[in-house]
């Protein structure tokens, strides 16, 4: 399956169109899911025999180590992956349209996470650039299987975040700034990176290519710490977390967090840097019964919160803004870390009209994504 596509958004089964709309509002509301189904296989079943991917030659972009930093799996479940996915389900697969420039020959080819190997499919399509795209498309089933019709936003938000980690291993390898498309076509990959030839020699392993770029080993360490995430992070910590989501949103939604002792306060960031006062008192129990009854999100230090995507969102609407709003929040994690604090994303939400609670019209401003965060540091999660 190439395409995103389900029957209906109750069983959102592989073939045939999903109604978006429906399945979005649906997912919001307070109804549960059913019980789990099978979630077959946790990778595509690629045609032809797996093939590793060449050591990259001088000039050449490095494949090997772009797809190892970003979707490889780290053991044989397919569950360490540097990529978060709600209930480690992974239902994000990628193809790569390979074009001149790289060890691998010019054509289209399925990637296998677990093995970290690729399965050759056809020829190069007509004007490949140099380089090379990596496609995102989903199989559905895989998420469907446990959060039944709540899956969709769920599968979009994986994306995003998938998205981000191909983006951030870019950055590791000091290539030229990949090209994202997350705009989410219904006749089309849910989300797509294009990746240029490198410009110069490529940086030691470990060190830093360009400012606020990780290093190779904090991607492959990044972990969803396991609740609970106590401890408030500090106000300039909490302010440069939120400066990185919003400027990876880039304008489809906005942010704001939940923020905990000694002044519990809703807080989104001001034009001038600083952080403004979007509501006193405590939100986070709240939070807590919106995000599908996760009784430690009242304990969180801070909870950041992506919100928007109206009720009358259309379906391009509706995918832009989860595919942002998880390229975002996967961004601001790795940042989190980077800062000392323990984070963990927090996908799935009902009936979270964050706007309708502030006193705004109804239906106009849904939490989409959140991430929450705190200054302890249990011991780190062993599944993503």
């Amino acid at each position: 399956m190439k395409h995103v596509h389900a029957a209906h958004p109750a069983d959102a089964k592989e073939d045939g169109p999903v109604d978006l709309v429906t399945a979005l509002a649906r997912a919001r509301s307070p109804e549960d899911p059913g019980p789990d189904t099978p979630a077959g296989s946790v990778v595509r079943a690629w045609p032809g025999p797996p093939c590793p991917v060449p050591e990259a030659g001088p000039g050449e972009l490095d494949l090997r180590a772009l797809l190892r930093l970003s979707l490889a799996a780290s053991d044989g479940s397919g569950r360490l992956r540097p990529a978060p996915s709600a209930g480690a389900l992974h239902p994000v697969d990628a193809e790569l349209v390979v074009g001149p420039g790289c060890p691998l020959p010019p054509g289209r080819y399925g990637y296998d996470p677990l093995c970290h190997r690729v399965h050759r499919l056809a020829p190069q399509p007509h004007g490949t650039p140099p380089g090379a795209t990596v496609e995102l498309s989903l199989t559905p089933q895989r998420t469907v299987s446990h959060y039944g019709h709540r899956a969709w936003p769920l599968m979009l938000l994986d994306t995003g975040h998938v998205a981000a980690a191909l983006w951030l291993a870019g950055r590791v390898l000091g290539l030229p700034e990949p090209v994202l498309r997350l705009d989410g076509p219904a006749d089309g990959p849910v989300a797509a990176v294009h990746f240029a030839l490198p410009e110069g020699t490529r940086p030691p392993e470990g060190t830093r290519p360009a400012a606020h770029a990780p290093t190779s080993r904090e991607l492959l360490t990044r972990r969803s710490a396991p609740p609970p995430l106590r401890g408030t992070p500090p106000r300039d910590v909490l302010r440069a977390v939120l400066a990185t989501a919003v400027q990876a949103s880039a304008g489809e939604i906005s942010w704001c967090a939940a923020v905990g002792e000694p002044r519990p306060e809703l807080v989104e960031p001001a034009p001038d840097g600083t952080l403004r006062r979007l509501a006193a008192g405590e939100a986070r129990p709240t939070l807590a019964v919106w995000a599908a009854r996760q009784a430690w999100i009242a304990d969180a230090g801070a909870v950041l919160l992506a919100h928007g995507c109206p009720s009358d969102a259309d379906a391009p609407r509706i995918r832009r803004a989860h595919l942002r709003a998880g390229f975002a929040a996967h961004l601001a994690h790795v940042a989190a870390l980077r800062h000392g604090l323990a984070a963990r994303p927090v996908g799935s939400w009902q009936q979270a009209d964050l706007g309708a609670a502030l006193g705004a019209p109804p239906g106009r401003d849904w939490i989409v994504h959140g991430l929450a965060l705190g200054t302890t540091h249990p011991d780190e999660e062993k599944t993503s």
